[in-house]
């Protein structure tokens, strides 16, 4: 399945955007310091809900990612972040987290500048 060039629609990144404020905020978890972290990973987000009908984690290697969007387990939030805050992506930390920001917005603009070349 071949990735389009020109990227996920503004829509798809608004509901995945939006998607990410929200999960962040009610689960107490903030955004990564560098943003184009969280920009990345929203974009891919975005990329693979219109690929494949779910958010699959985009920063894993999958065999058959058609497989792995309808099974579940690795569609964000993922198992591991629904049960233990735990994500792979970087997009939802924990105050604990290194890499933790103190923000829990991004905006779409931030987004698709920060993801350009991408």
């Amino acid at each position: 399945m071949s990735i389009r060039a020109e990227g996920p629609s503004d829509k798809s990144l608004e509901v995945m955007r939006k998607f990410s404020e929200q999960y962040a905020k009610r689960t107490d978890t903030f955004f990564c310091m560098d943003k184009s972290v969280t920009a990345v990973v929203i974009k891919g987000l975005a990329e693979h809900k219109e690929q494949l009908g779910a958010p699959l984690c985009p920063c894993r290697h999958y065999d058959d990612k058609e497989a792995e969007a309808a099974q579940g387990f690795w569609n964000c939030p993922c198992v591991p972040m629904r049960e233990r805050k735990e994500c792979h992506c970087m997009l939802f930390l924990t105050d604990d987290n290194d890499f933790v920001g103190d923000e829990q917005d991004i905006s779409l603009d931030e987004v698709k500048t920060m993801t350009e070349g991408f």
